[in-house]
């Protein structure tokens, strides 16, 4: 059935593997692909689908009502796929304007133009992918699943709180169609380095110093990218109108403790002696705020809608960590011009602390 389907962020980390996904999987959709290409988007990461017969690319900012009314009048979409967002927190501490801009009244700017445009069509979906930090903070015992209370501690997860509001509020006032996914921590391929996991493989292969909050011991649940996307398009297919549904890998690992297994993979990998990169570990004063753990519940997508992870987190660090080792230029890319000015000023301080 031919659809024409919008994602927005396909440029980013998380979306250029749904819209790879998507591309090759559903040849019948059209695929739009809206991104603004601020640092985190990168027309390198979907190189390899960009001459695909059912692919668009459309450079543009969903804070831009304007445009994006203009776009919905133009192009009869048939689904949603919301991804675009800033999604770095201590990006969020030092700025959080522009996170409230983009996070919420980009979110609100893509509703209105599908409420408008849409007018209450039982076979349109809005799907809107958002963060297991909302939830807020865990102790040592418990589990994030879709009922549990909105706690959010930083300003982007404060404003993906507020857009998941929204989107839950255009359902229930205007009968928009829509769903949602909140995910743990993502991994893998094209991810910007000034994330834990590849921030950490970037600094192990130039022997700078691996800045480690605190002592190391808040928790994370880790989601493979690729699982991440094949859930996506579950969600988008099979899952049901109103619900939210959460994502996660099932593999809680401690800070130090995941810092310390890519140094020992990294050190084999490199031929370098054993314990050699743990030696870069630098513990630097915690970020403001630092949640202590998220750990999600994925029994409702896993029953309801029959999925699950297809890696373990050892098999899938592993893919991870020859990626980036075997991927320097486009690291080298991303971290070229603006970007390496931020990440030098950010993890130099840190590394000083």
């Amino acid at each position: 059935m031919k659809k024409n389907i919008l994602i927005t962020g396909g440029a980013g980390f998380i979306g250029s593997h749904v819209v790879r996904l998507f591309i090759n999987k559903y040849p019948n959709y059209n695929i739009y692909n809206l991104d603004k290409l601020t640092y985190a988007g990168n027309l390198e990461n979907i190189r390899d689908i960009e001459n695909s017969s059912n692919y668009n690319f459309i450079k543009g900012d969903i804070t831009d009502s304007k445009f994006i009314n203009e776009l919905f009048n133009k192009i009869d979409f048939d689904g949603v796929i919301h991804l675009a967002a800033e999604s770095h927190v201590d990006r969020s501490i030092e700025n959080p304007d522009e996170f409230i801009n983009t996070n919420i009244l980009g979110t609100l700017n893509l509703l209105n133009a599908a409420k408008n445009t849409w007018k209450e069509k039982e076979d349109k979906l809005f799907y809107h992918i958002s963060t297991d930090e909302v939830y807020g903070s865990l102790g040592e015992k418990g589990l994030f699943t879709e009922e549990t209370s909105y706690d959010p501690r930083s300003p982007y997860s404060a404003s993906k709180a507020s857009s998941d509001h929204l989107v839950r509020a255009y359902m229930h006032t205007y009968g928009l169609n829509t769903v949602i996914s909140n995910c743990s921590n993502n991994y893998g391929a094209n991810q910007f380095p000034e994330k834990l996991i590849p921030l950490v493989i970037n600094n192990i292969k130039k022997n700078k110093a691996i800045p480690v909050y605190g002592k190391g011991e808040n928790v994370r649940d880790w989601l493979f990218v690729k699982d991440h996307a094949t859930a996506i398009d579950t969600v988008f297919h099979k899952g049901k109108a109103g619900e939210t549904y959460n994502i996660g890998g099932n593999n809680e690992w401690q800070n130090i403790d995941l810092i310390k297994k890519i140094c020992e993979i990294s050190d084999s990998r490199l031929n370098r002696k054993k314990g050699e990169s743990e030696k870069l570990i630098t513990f630097v004063k915690d970020r403001a705020g630092h949640d202590l753990r998220y750990a999600i519940d994925s029994s409702k997508i896993a029953t309801e809608l029959n999925w699950k992870p297809s890696l373990t987190f050892e098999e899938g660090i592993e893919i991870t960590i020859s990626w980036y080792l075997e991927n320097q230029a486009w690291l080298d890319n991303v971290l070229s011009g603006e970007y390496e000015n931020y990440y030098k000023q950010q993890y130099s301080e840190r590394e000083n602390k």
